[in-house]
């Protein structure tokens, strides 16, 4: 499965939605996916793929990981994942 399937599936999973129902330029509104919806998604994708992401839920707007679609939270977690076995 690659990044951005399992990106997808967790998103999925916090959104009660199918895969199928989330894509790369879903935001996470539209997904229905709160701030505590993010903060669980968020915790999940460090889990699964043993990343820290840097992401700061009482000032996301601080924070330099772009949550303004799946498709940049697919890309910064492939970001992540290249730096840390670089």
């Amino acid at each position: 499965m690659s990044v951005r399937d399992k990106v997808i599936a967790i998103i999925a999973e916090q959104a009660v939605l199918e895969p199928s129902d989330v894509t790369p330029d879903s935001t996470l509104a539209d997904l229905g996916i709160d701030s505590l919806g993010l903060v669980e998604s968020i915790f999940a994708i460090e889990e699964e793929f043993d990343i820290q992401v840097p992401f700061n839920a009482n000032e996301p707007e601080a924070s330099d990981f772009d949550i303004s679609t799946v498709a940049a939270i697919i890309a910064g977690i492939e970001r992540l994942i290249s730096e840390k076995t670089a």
